[in-house]
């Protein structure tokens, strides 16, 4: 008789965004009448900017033909955007990576979930807690994180660094040594930025420890201020110990068209002398089979002068959006962090509910959707998440609604 991996028998439930998806098709169908505004899950609603769109409407007459047409795709990504990404996202910014070190995928999800496999079982794992839970519950499929605790809502192999508003949300170096350290910055869930010194910090302690960061940057269009960094390398040192995610998906609104990269640089070597950078490439050899090349040029297109003006355009107005949010909760008497340099709004619920109370109330009473901080985590208990990405229309009746919730 066949059997299944039981880490996945291990986990306590379904996922977070699947939970929420439930609950609010389940009030749809019982109040067809009632119009439910969603300020949950992070997906953009804007659609796809002309130059994208005209993009991708080139790149499929040239699959129409058999002169261009285009097969299997590199498995490490195409070279034009390799090259586009390079130029635009790291040497405008003085940053030494080069083509070889891009691997581009179909989202950072992707990435974030496999960069597990290449990793030993025996690797202690330490994440921000409230954390994005793909970080944890992928470790956890692969047998890393050990038992979940039902009593602490954690896993015993895992080290948890609290992100509360005692320490304004930013970890402090764990006392427990970890091998693999996952930072998101800016924060998914709290929205909250790291400055550079602060994440130097964690370079330097990284390389003392022998520790390879895992540095979620899919925030990074969203930064407003001078000291807070758009990439890791940024930090001194960073290109022996840091791997960089990035994501397509809240800066060209590509969610549903997925794509992203993530950049394992050739310095970072294990402790028996492997080279990342070639593990790596091994594994997309093995495991993945490449990104479309029509979506491939759509991604080129973000890098087009036409391109980068309308992408800041679309970033600019889920900024606008965040702070219209921030502001307008705040005059109505709510705590609030992130907005600044994030969509992303932390926010504490009123009157002691807890964060799932406080979703249905929202969700039963005035019908808007977010995220219940403790899907993130212990440490997110009493918070709350809203985005930015909806209509400027349905933000400024989100808003009006919560009041008088």
């Amino acid at each position: 008789m066949f059997e299944v991996n039981q880490n996945y028998a291990k986990l306590p439930g379904s996922y977070l965004f699947a939970n929420i998806g439930r609950k609010v098709k389940a009030f749809s169908e019982a109040n067809p009448d009632k119009k439910i505004i969603r300020l949950g899950i992070g997906d953009v609603t804007e659609p796809l900017t002309p130059a994208v769109v005209k993009a991708l409407k080139d790149a499929s007459e040239d699959m129409a033909h058999a002169a261009t047409f285009h097969g299997y795709p590199d498995y490490e990504g195409a070279y034009f955007l390799r090259h586009a990404i390079v130029e635009n996202e790291y040497k405008a910014r003085g940053l030494d990576i080069s083509e070889d070190e891009i691997f581009v995928n179909d989202g950072a999800k992707s990435d974030s979930s496999d960069l597990s496999d290449i990793f030993s079982l025996n690797n202690k794992v330490a994440v921000c807690d409230p954390v994005y839970p793909v970080y944890v519950n992928t470790n956890a499929l692969c047998g890393r994180a050990g038992d979940y605790i039902a009593a602490t809502e954690r896993w015993s192999n895992i080290i948890y660094m609290p992100c509360t508003e005692q320490n304004a949300f930013l970890p402090e170096l764990p006392t427990e040594t970890p091998d693999i350290i996952y930072l998101c910055f800016p924060n998914n869930p709290t929205g909250m930025a790291i400055t550079r010194d602060q994440l130097q910090v964690w370079v330097d302690y990284a390389r003392k420890v022998g520790a390879v960061i895992i540095y979620d940057d899919a925030y990074e269009a969203y930064i407003t201020e001078d000291n807070v960094p758009h990439s890791i390398y940024e930090c001194e040192g960073a290109q022996e110990c840091a791997i960089e995610m990035r994501s397509f998906s809240k800066n060209a609104g590509f969610t549903g068209v997925r794509l992203g990269y993530t950049v394992v640089p050739k310095a970072i070597k294990s402790a028996q002398g492997d080279s990342l950078n070639k593990i790596w490439a091994m594994h997309q050899e093995m495991k993945f089979n490449g990104v479309s090349y029509i979506i491939q040029k759509a991604g080129e297109a973000v890098y087009s002068e036409q391109g980068k003006k309308e992408t800041r355009d679309m970033v600019a107005f889920y900024q606008n959006n965040a702070k219209t949010i921030v502001n307008g909760l705040t005059e109505a008497g709510y705590t609030c962090y992130g907005g600044v340099n994030s969509p992303y709004i932390w926010l504490k619920t009123p009157n002691g509910m807890t964060s799932w109370q406080f979703f249905d109330h929202l969700l039963n009473t005035v019908n808007v959707v977010g995220t219940p901080g403790s899907g993130f985590g212990p440490s997110g208990e009493g918070f709350f998440r809203l985005t930015a990405f909806n209509s400027q229309a349905n933000i400024k009746e989100a808003l009006e609604r919560i009041k008088n919730a």
